[in-house]
């Protein structure tokens, strides 16, 4: 074995004597296949060292490839000054996005602490008041009764402010306008990236979001939404669909297109799709609304009296078995009542369905103000206007069809929803 190693260790004189041979002959046939160049045949690109040859390699640059080729969605700067008032927008509505998240969450934090610092309370002076019963008086006495009532007071303070605000609902406003937000976020950006942006776009998307600003206020006292209004009505966060500067939008767009797209076939369907929204959509969501208020309403009184009526039989204890009953069982209700109420999010439910027939009154109010319009060139093009429709609705443009045909031939005997999203 070893000397099979020192044997491939030492290279044999006859195989290195071979392979130089090799290498040699490999450099004479490379230099015999090298192509001669003539003297100053061969130039290198010259250093730009000065400015104004690099501004003229730029120039020639511009002109034999122009930039606009490059960019694959040209904006149309026909007019800066509006373009720039529309980026100004945008800023504006980025920054309400994340303020309506972080209030939101903020809202949505209070709703989890409160309900169960107020749980905890509760059971506390609830456990307190059945010790204080067992207790044999004097001192000892005193203090589990003058405790447990306290507690029980502080339960009913902050039950009747969490019921007079209630965070459930607020987070669910928050959530709702960082949601429309983002949405006109996108309409402008598309405006300004496929469209031809005027002033008109600029005065139209301050409007929308001044019309957010005053659906979903940020600030608390003073322009917080009523929580329990008298008549539930759908939400409105959107401007006058008959604002001047929609139609005048609409009549540039429409001019461009014979007809725009509308016809009397599409109006009979699109009159049919309001229907069906007031008779099913919107009612049934205005009904279970109502009922989501009434119990909302009915939690929201229940809780606050029966931690006072437990704080009363506490203070009362020592005085009858009927003080100790009613300090532990209102106490227990109590609990069980906050747990339903916030643990549950019945004003979520509430602002939810509230939102959702504001949806669907909002494609109505843009079917009617279409319809009404009698010029179809000052209306949204025809077939652009069908096609947002049913994508509302969760549909096809033959689903769509469909519905309004069904419709037409059953009247109130059909019962199928417009919507098949919510």
């Amino acid at each position: 074995m070893p000397s099979i190693l020192a044997s491939n260790a030492i290279p044999s004189p006859i195989i290195s004597s071979s392979s130089s041979r090799c290498r040699r002959k490999m450099t004479v046939r490379a230099t015999i296949n090298m192509p001669r160049f003539q003297n100053g045949s061969l130039s290198l690109p010259k250093l730009i060292t000065r400015p104004s040859e690099l501004r003229s390699v730029y120039e020639n640059a511009k002109t034999t490839t122009p930039l606009e080729k490059l960019s694959p969605a040209p904006i149309n700067s026909s007019n800066p000054i509006a373009i720039a008032k529309l980026y100004a927008i945008m800023e504006a509505v980025a920054d309400r996005v994340e303020m309506h998240k972080n209030i939101g969450e903020q809202r949505n934090n209070w709703n989890t602490l409160l309900l169960t610092s107020i749980n905890a309370i509760t059971l506390t002076a609830s456990v307190m008041t059945g010790v204080a019963a067992m207790g044999a008086g004097g001192a000892p006495l005193v203090a589990f009764k003058l405790s447990s009532t306290l507690l029980y007071l502080a339960a009913t303070g902050m039950l009747l402010a969490i019921n007079k605000i209630q965070p459930s609902q607020l987070a669910e406003e928050q959530r709702n306008a960082q949601r429309l937000f983002k949405k006109l976020y996108e309409e402008i950006h598309t405006t300004i990236r496929i469209g031809t942006p005027t002033s008109n776009d600029g005065e139209e998307a301050m409007e929308k979001v001044l019309a957010l600003d005053r659906a979903y206020p940020l600030a608390l006292l003073g322009v917080m939404l009523e929580k329990f209004p008298k008549t539930v009505e759908p939400a409105v966060w959107w401007a006058s669909q008959q604002s001047p500067l929609r139609n005048r939008k609409a009549e540039v767009l429409g001019a461009r297109n014979n007809g725009n797209g509308w016809n009397g076939e599409l109006e009979g369907e699109m009159r049919e799709i309001v229907t069906i929204l007031n008779r099913k959509d919107k009612e049934d969501y205005l009904r279970l609304g109502k009922k989501a208020l009434e119990l909302n309403k009915i939690l929201a009184i229940s809780g606050p009296l029966l931690t006072g009526l437990a704080a009363f039989g506490s203070a009362f204890v020592g005085h009858g078995s009927w003080a100790v009953v009613l300090g532990v069982v209102a106490g227990a209700l109590s609990t069980v009542v906050n747990t339903i109420e916030h643990g549950g999010q019945v004003g979520m439910v509430f602002e939810m369905y509230r939102s959702n027939a504001g949806f669907f009154k909002l494609i109505q109010e843009s079917v009617e103000s279409n319809l009404k319009e009698r010029e179809v060139e000052r209306r949204e093009n025809g077939e652009l206007f069908e096609m947002k429709v049913a994508l509302e609705l969760g549909r096809s443009l033959s689903e769509l069809r469909d519905l309004a045909t069904s419709s037409a031939m059953k009247g109130e005997a059909n019962h199928e929803f417009a919507s098949k999203l919510c």
